[in-house]
């Protein structure tokens, strides 16, 4: 969001959870699930010229939530739970008429490349963003693969921010031709 608004787009930011502050000039809108999150990203995606689905939404949620605390009976037998898919925010604003220039990403453990070329032809999407998140997740650098129709292409190990600018710059060449 930061490297987008530094390269003058009007960004919003749309985040569950997390212990990271939005960046200045950009909107902000904080949800607490998958349900929240499709809902106010569906009608800004419908006037936004790109969508970057950086998000590691859940895919499944419980079929029904508790209001209280689910208590031991004195059985020692686990309780079931049935669960639900969520809705694929970065699929549906794929399907949108007309749509975003989207983006999505793939935080992989293996397989990488196999995985977010999945992805690409799944979510009818452009772009797709990798990289092996075990390996990267609370550090402040990475390395990312752009994949798409085309075939791929490395973004060297860097600090994320300078990734996030290269990425931007990637995008705007890509949404320019």
């Amino acid at each position: 969001a930061r490297a987008a608004q530094e390269a003058g787009a009007l960004v919003t930011l749309i985040a569950g959870p997390v212990h990271l502050a939005t960046p200045r000039g950009v909107r902000g809108i904080d949800v607490e699930s998958a349900r929240q999150m499709h809902a106010a990203v569906m009608p800004l995606a419908r006037e936004s010229d790109v969508f970057v689905a950086t998000a590691a939404v859940a895919d499944w949620r419980p079929a029904q939530m508790n209001e209280h605390k689910i208590k031991k009976d004195g059985k020692k037998v686990a309780p079931m739970f049935e669960l639900t898919e969520n809705e694929d925010i970065l699929a549906d604003v794929a399907r949108l008429d007309p749509r975003p220039y989207c983006v999505g990403f793939a935080a992989e453990s293996e397989n990488l490349l196999k995985h977010a070329r999945d992805k690409l032809q799944r979510k009818n999407v452009p772009l797709i963003v990798g990289n092996l998140g075990p390996a990267t997740f609370g550090r402040d650098d990475n390395a990312l693969v752009l994949v798409d129709a085309h075939g791929e292409r490395e973004l060297a190990q860097a600090d994320k921010l300078t990734l996030a600018r290269q990425l931007v710059q990637e995008i705007a060449t890509r949404i320019a031709t």
